[in-house]
């Protein structure tokens, strides 16, 4: 009787264990559940705050865009119409005003040479003081000492003596300044109107390319003559061309 009361008990104390431990069991994983929903809870709670203030700062920024949209510009009227009434006459009487201005500054600016002009009744002025000692010659050929042979001469041999000053004939604009071996060191004017004065055999140019002189200006001093011009001894090669063609110098002098 006893033995059967003994096992009863121990069952009764077995089936005691195992509820506890199932309910320890248990006690942990409510635990557990409750702690993650905790965190879950906050975290949802963080993004929720997160996504409200950027709702608000997404707003913000609208409305700053429809204010500034709204400005009302301060040279138009009630009616939204522009204030500041006709310009195209002020921008005429301004484009007027300077143009005119840049004429005045280009006159005032302007060289002589801006405004040259030779033509077949101009005047040039003998450019040195010696004798012609070979003629202007394009219709027929002429004897040449020097080279002892026939030939057509496109300019005026003028005798004169080293050293002698060479003047301008007529006012112009150094056009080269050149060397060659025919007319040894050579300055080219330009006169104006197609017109050109070449002055040959020189020496000492005082001049430079591009510079205007008046007529009389001096251009350099004769030289010792080249061997194309030996047997005529110191002289000046002056030739006059119009649009590149040679022309007879004394037709322009007096």
């Amino acid at each position: 009787m006893n033995l059967k009361n003994e096992d009863k008990n121990t069952q009764m104390r077995g089936k005691s264990t195992t509820v506890g431990i199932v309910l320890c069991f248990v006690a942990v994983i409510v635990m557990v559940g409750a702690y993650t929903f905790r965190a879950s809870q906050n975290k949802l709670d963080e993004q929720i705050a997160k996504s409200e203030e950027l709702a608000k700062e997404i707003t913000e920024n609208e409305n700053k865009e429809a204010n500034t949209g709204n400005i009302t510009n301060p040279n138009e009227g009630a009616d939204g119409e522009s204030s500041t009434g006709d310009t195209s006459n002020t921008a005429d009487t301004v484009e007027e005003e300077s143009v005119a201005e840049t004429n005045e500054e280009s006159a005032a600016t302007a060289t002589p040479a801006d405004s040259l002009y030779f033509d077949e009744e101009s005047i040039l002025e003998w450019p040195a003081s010696g004798a012609i000692v070979l003629n202007y010659s394009m219709d027929k050929t002429i004897y040449d000492p020097t080279l002892e042979q026939y030939q057509y001469n496109p300019a005026l041999v003028i005798g004169g003596q080293v050293g002698e000053e060479i003047l301008a004939s007529a006012a112009g604009t150094v056009e080269t300044i050149s060397q060659t071996a025919e007319t040894g060191l050579t300055v080219t004017l330009n006169m104006g109107n197609g017109y050109q004065a070449v002055y040959g055999q020189l020496k000492e140019v005082p001049v430079q390319q591009g510079e205007y002189v008046e007529k009389g200006v001096l251009l350099g001093y004769l030289s010792e003559p080249t061997k194309y011009y030996s047997v005529e001894g110191p002289c000046l090669y002056f030739e006059v061309q119009k649009d590149g063609n040679p022309v007879n110098p004394v037709d322009f002098m007096e």
